[in-house]
C-alpha cells in the first residue's frame, strides 16, 4: 500500500497580548518576535495511521489533550482522536493556558500564600488587564487550533514519498553544574572552585525525515534535537524561539509552503546555553538562578538568552536540514506501519514525614525573617522547593500511581516514541541505544504534561527540576518508562 502524508499548520497568535508561560512571573507580550503555530503531518500506511502534532507552547496538559480530541471528533468521524499525538516545544514565548482545575505544579505559590502572616500577599511584577488574552481563552484558542490542525493533515492526505536520515548540529548541553559537596544546581555557576563537572552530556544527533510528492518535491521536514527551544524564555514577546527561526530559513529556501514539524527531544537536563563557556545576556533579566558574580567575557557563541543567540541555533539547524537532504538518494513509498497508544502508571514520588517537617520549618523562618513585607516571584522561586514538599506530602496522602499515556510508532525502520516528561537525556540514551529499530525518534511533553523525570543521580544532587516536585514520579518512574518503551519498540520490529 502506498503511504498518504498531509500536512497542515494553524498559526496560535491572537489578537490580543497574551500571558507568557514558563517562569516564575508574570510577563505580558509587547509584540510577535515570530509566530507561534500547530503544524501537524498525517500519516497512513499499513492499514494503521497517526497524526502528530507539534505546538509551538510550553506544554501540552491533559486536559488540552482531552478537550482538542474532543474537538476533534466534532470535524472528523474517521479517525480514532486517540492516535493523535501532540507534542511542545516548550517555548517559554507563547500562551498561557487555563487549566480548569488546580495544578499541582502551580499549588506551591498558593501554599507560600498559606503561610503568609495576616496583611501580606504574594503580588505579581504586573497585573494582566482586558487587553490580555485570558489562561481560558488561551486554552480555547490552542485546542481549536490543535483540533483543527489535525483534521486538515489527515484531509490533506496525498500519495507520498519519504526519507529517513540522519544530522548532527550542536543545541543542547547539560544544565545541572555539580560541585564538591554532591549537590547539584540548574543553571549553576561553573567560575567557582567547587565545581567540579556537569552532571550529563548531550545528544547533538538530529533524527530527520523529510517528506515528498510524488513527483521527489519537497513536501515537509521532521526535526528531532534533544533541547527544549527556551532561548528567549526570559524576554516579554511572542516567540517560536529556535524552530521559529528555523522554519523561516527553510522556506527561504524552499518556498513558504514547506512545513516543519519540530519536536523536542529527551531534554529535562538540557539547555541551549554553555555553562562553561557563559555568555551573560545582552539585556539584565529577571532570574537569581543565573547570576554571575565572577563573570569572565568568554570569546564563544553569542547570549543565549536574547534574538542574536536564536538566530545562531536557527541558522545551525537550518543549515544541517539543508545539508542533509542535498544528499539523499533514497526515497521510500511503502513502510511497515504500526502505532499502539500505551496507558502506564508509575509510582508518585513520594516526600518522607521528615523530608515535610523540615519544609514547613524552612518556610516558616524564611516567612518570619521576610515577613514586614509583601512577597513576590523570587520569594515564591526560592521556596518553590519546600512549599512542592509540602504540597506532594498532601498529595501522597491520597494517590499512589500516576497514570499516563505514552505513544509508539513503527514508521518502516524508524520508531516514535513519546513521554508526557521533561525527560532526562539518560534514560532516552538507554531506550535508543536498547531500540532495535535503525532509528529512534524520542519525543518529550507530549500528550500531557508531568513535569521533570530526573535521574537518580540527579535526584541525590538536588534543586529545581530534581527536587520532589519537579515532576510527579522520580527515576523508578523513569526506569520503569524506559523498560516499557524498550520493549514496546522491540515487539514492533520483532512480531
Amino acid at each position: 500500500m502506498s503511504i498518504l502524508i498531509g500536512w497542515a499548520e494553524e498559526s496560535l497568535v491572537p489578537e490580543k497580548k497574551v500571558s507568557l508561560a514558563g517562569q516564575f512571573f508574570e510577563r505580558i507580550s509587547e509584540y510577535v518576535e515570530s509566530e507561534i503555530s500547530v503544524t501537524a503531518m498525517a500519516v497512513e500506511a499499513d492499514g494503521d495511521y497517526m497524526i502528530m502534532a507539534s505546538a509551538d507552547v510550553v506544554n501540552v496538559g491533559d486536559h488540552v489533550m482531552r478537550i482538542a480530541r474532543e474537538k476533534f471528533a466534532k470535524l472528523n468521524t474517521e479517525v480514532d482522536p486517540r492516535k493523535i499525538i501532540v507534542g511542545a516545544t516548550h517555548t517559554h514565548t507563547s500562551i498561557k493556558v487555563g487549566t480548569g482545575t488546580a495544578r499541582e505544579f502551580s499549588v506551591p505559590a498558593q501554599i507560600l500564600q498559606e503561610f503568609l502572616p495576616e496583611g501580606k500577599g504574594y503580588k505579581e511584577l504586573v497585573t494582566p488587564d482586558e487587553t490580555v488574552l485570558t489562561p481560558i481563552e488561551g486554552l480555547e484558542l490552542i485546542t481549536d487550533k490543535i483540533a483543527l490542525a489535525a483534521d486538515k493533515a489527515w484531509k490533506n492526505r496525498k500519495e507520498a514519498l519519504y526519507a529517513n536520515e540522519f544530522g548532527r548540529v550542536a543545541v543542547g548541553m547539560n544544565r545541572r553544574v555539580c560541585y564538591d559537596d554532591g549537590s547539584a544546581q540548574m543553571w549553576g555557576d561553573t567560575n567557582t572552585a567547587n565545581f567540579i563537572s556537569l552532571e550529563g552530556g548531550n545528544d547533538s544527533g538530529v533524527e530527520l525525515i523529510y517528506t515528498f510528492d510524488t513527483n521527489k518535491k519537497l513536501t515537509g521536514v521532521v526535526a528531532n534535537i534533544a533541547c527544549p527551544a527556551q532561548i528567549l524564555e526570559q524576554r516579554s514577546f511572542i516567540s517560536a524561539d529556535f524552530w521559529g527561526r528555523t522554519k523561516a530559513n527553510l522556506r527561504a529556501k524552499f518556498g513558504d509552503d514547506i512545513f516543519l514539524l519540530g519536536l523536542c527531544g529527551a531534554g529535562g537536563d538540557q539547555c541551549p546555553r554553555d555553562l562553561v563557556r557563559w555568555v551573560n545576556p545582552e539585556t539584565p533579566i529577571d532570574d537569581p538562578n543565573v547570576k554571575r558574580p565572577n563573570y569572565i567575557e568568554r570569546k564563544a557563541d553569542p547570549s543565549m538568552y536574547d534574538v542574536s543567540g536564536c538566530n545562531k541555533v536557527g541558522k545551525r539547524i537550518s543549515n544541517e536540514i539543508i545539508s542533509v537532504f542535498e544528499e539523499i538518494t533514497e526515497y521510500k513509498s511503502e513502510a511497515v506501519f504500526k502505532h499502539k497508544v500505551i496507558d502506564l502508571e508509575v509510582p508518585l514520588r513520594k516526600a518522607t514525614i521528615a523530608e515535610h517537617d523540615h519544609a514547613v520549618r524552612e518556610l516558616e523562618y524564611y516567612i518570619a525573617k521576610n515577613g514586614d513585607k509583601d512577597f513576590n516571584f523570587e520569594d515564591n522561586a526560592k521556596m518553590h522547593v519546600h512549599t512542592g514538599t509540602i504540597a506532594r506530602f498532601r498529595r501522597q496522602q491520597k494517590e499512589e500511581v500516576v497514570p499516563i499515556e505514552y505513544h509508539v510508532v513503527r514508521f518502516g525502520d524508524v520508531a516514535f516514541a513519546t513521554n508526557p516528561y521533561e525527560l532526562f537525556q539518560d534514560f532516552a540514551n538507554v531506550m535508543k541505544a536498547r531500540s532495535f529499530a535503525r532509528q529512534t525518534f524520542i519525543v518529550q511533553l507530549a500528550c500531557g504534561s508531568h513535569g521533570y523525570l530526573p535521574t537518580e543521580k540527579a535526584e541525590k544532587g538536588g534543586h529545581y527540576s530534581a527536587y520532589i516536585s519537579s515532576g510527579d514520579t522520580g527515576h523508578e518512574g523513569g526506569d520503569l518508562l524506559t523498560r516499557e518503551t524498550i520493549t514496546e519498540i522491540n515487539k514492533m520490529f520483532t512480531e
